[in-house]
């Protein structure tokens, strides 16, 4: 049994495609259109995941939207109309867009189709789960567990914003929600927003920033803005935000509140956004851990699994984990709207056809995010031939040799190997690496690589086998979604000057052997590499290791600013040639910055929309 599940019309559009219960494959949009969180139909999406499976739409049984429009439009009708007179700028501009399209979206989804597949009567095969239950199944039936409770936290689905729910074998049951205006996800959204960062991309600057600043503001918030109680629910005060009526997050009473506008994008960073971060990250973090410490109460599970836009909160989540309400933490990889179509997909398969569910894989069902395209080492050597490029094609054995060379001389590596990671994270795939012993190493992959803000902290890829010997972890973390602190055996004892300096100048610090990595709180956000899901990263980190007695890198996401990851060859050279990337792996092609004809540089970051 065969269904393709889509994920379409709000950010992040994707697809996946599950058969017989096994994860065939899944992707983004924005990966094959080149443009971020792209929001359209993923028809590219869906003929890749069709062709890495052999299969013709019309081979599909069922295909699943990952949520209900008319619901949606249900929920739009009814704030506004609460609300009213207020909004009716916002409403005048919506109302037009839902009733031509949104509206209507089952006829443009069944449209879409029957582009592809015209014989096909999808009035029958076209299926809609709810948002919420869609990354509700996209974080149980994938996960290792026969039986967890399972907490979804994100802006807003239809209704639902928080959801409680329990996976048990082929079932799964929502148990209670908290519904739209009281949302945790915007209420992040909101201080995103307000610290100058674009909603829907932005947020995980906010957590970057945090440690740099103070949570002076937590109390102001709790008092002022969040009515939290004992088990984690909680109501937003409507008073401060005009997300519900306005065009924009926040108003003046926000303004008031906190002592001042929104920031700008284009203006500087002031101890005063540090500050804003660290409150509303602090504020963040007591919600979830009141909402997963009453779900172990009350559900009596061992086993928590996580979804939605706020479980790629890595650091909450890692509090999480410490808390040990749960004795087990699994958080779906793309826990945002992409994952959406893979739970769309397992909902119809397990819940709608009542198809029995299988346990199993190399540590979960996910296949390590491995879900996107791979290339023959025959087709990326005839494709990077094709754009000018100039390679050397080495053994397995002399490529990992000729990269961790590279790597120890202190050189910005672009690495492309296998299948592309699904979700946000890069995960080994599509990676640009780095020595985590180079004290200059943040700084210059932030600014010469990745054209981004230099505050920005970095992930560690380690060999799972070496996770706790480097941090203080000691459970898996394949997907880079847990936060735990560099072990102390590491850490370096700061001067008697720096403990007094303050946001921004604690950037420069070398905390720990591993600085690159280290975070101004001594964290870091980890991945752990599993030789069962990854052998070839894995093999370069343990020939790393062999080389400097340190079995880290420095992973970060193969882009710039602004840019989706790199899917193909093509995109990999370009990104190459568009920076200050010196040494380029694909497959078991090398390329060297200097080997290349040099009028094919292109400083291409500009023309790339901020992110």
């Amino acid at each position: 049994m065969r269904v393709l599940g889509i994920s379409a019309f709000y950010h992040d559009s994707a697809a996946a495609l599950v058969d017989d219960g096994r994860i065939v494959a899944a992707a983004q949009e924005e990966r094959f259109t080149r443009k971020r969180h792209d929001s359209d139909f993923p028809t590219r999406a869906v003929t890749f995941c069709l062709g890495e499976a052999g299969l013709r739409l019309e081979d599909v049984d069922y295909v699943a939207f990952y949520d209900k429009p008319f619901l949606k439009f249900e929920r739009l009708l009814e704030t506004y109309m609460a609300f009213a007179p207020r909004g009716f700028a916002s409403f005048a501009m919506a109302m037009p867009v839902w009733l031509r399209e949104k509206l209507f979206q089952k006829d443009l989804i069944r449209n879409e189709l029957k582009e592809q597949a015209p014989g096909v009567d999808w009035n029958q095969r076209l299926l809609f789960s709810e948002h919420h239950q869609s990354h509700a199944a996209s974080a149980f039936f994938p996960s290792p567990f026969k039986q967890a409770a399972v907490l979804t936290m994100d802006g807003v689905g239809e209704w639902a914003t928080t959801s409680a729910a329990i996976g048990d074998g082929s079932s799964l049951r929502v148990t209670k929600e908290i519904h739209f205006p009281h949302s945790l996800g915007l209420l992040y959204s909101a201080f995103t927003y307000y610290t100058g960062f674009k909603v829907n991309s932005g947020e995980y600057k906010v957590m970057g920033l945090a440690p740099y600043g103070r949570p002076i503001y937590r109390d102001r918030i709790l008092d002022n803005l969040v009515d939290l109680k004992d088990d984690g629910s909680f109501r937003l005060n409507q008073d401060y935000f005009d997300y519900c009526t306005g065009l924009r997050m926040t108003n003046s009473r926000f303004d008031e509140l906190f002592e001042g506008s929104a920031r700008k994008p284009e203006d500087l960073l002031t101890q005063r956004e540090m500050d804003l971060a660290a409150s509303v990250q602090a504020v963040t973090e007591e919600i979830v851990l009141r909402l997963t410490r009453s779900l172990a109460r009350e559900s009596g599970m061992r086993n928590l699994c996580l979804a939605g836009g706020v479980a790629l909160n890595c650091v909450a989540n890692g509090k999480v984990l410490r808390d040990r309400a749960f004795d087990e933490i699994w958080v779906q990889p793309a826990a945002g709207d992409a994952g959406g179509a893979l739970g769309a997909a397992l909902a119809a398969y397990h819940g709608f056809l009542k198809k029995d569910r299988v346990v199993g894989g190399a540590m979960d069902g996910m296949s390590g995010g491995y879900l996107g395209p791979s290339y023959r080492q025959s087709d990326i050597e005839h494709r990077l031939t094709s754009v000018g490029a100039r390679q050397t094609v080495l053994s397995e054995s002399q490529l990992l040799s000729a990269v961790v060379d590279g790597l120890v001389d202190g050189k910005a590596v672009g690495w492309f190997q296998g299948r592309m990671e699904f979700g946000p994270r890069a995960l080994g795939a599509r990676s640009i690496l780095g020595d985590p012993r180079s004290p200059t190493m943040q700084r210059t992959l932030n600014l010469k690589v990745k054209f981004r803000e230099s505050f920005r902290p970095f992930a560690p890829s380690v060999r799972a086998e070496d996770a706790s010997e480097w941090f203080e972890i000691d459970r898996p973390s394949p997907y880079m979604l847990m936060v735990a602190g560099v072990a102390p055996r590491h850490r370096k004892s700061g001067r008697p000057e720096d403990e007094v300096l303050f946001g921004i100048d604690r950037l420069n610090v070398v905390r720990s052997e591993i600085p690159a990595v280290t975070h101004v709180d001594y964290s870091a956000r980890i991945q752990t590499v599993h030789r069962e899901t990854n052998p070839r990263y894995h093999a370069l980190l343990t020939a790393f290791g062999e080389r400097t007695r340190c079995p880290v890198v420095v992973n970060t996401s193969f882009n710039v600013r602004g840019e989706p990851i790199v899917s193909t060859p093509e995109d990999a050279f370009r990104c190459f040639m568009g920076t200050e990337i010196d040494m380029l792996a694909i497959g078991n092609s090398l390329l060297r910055k200097e080997d290349q004809n040099a009028s094919l540089k292109k400083q291409y970051a500009d023309s790339i929309a901020a992110d």
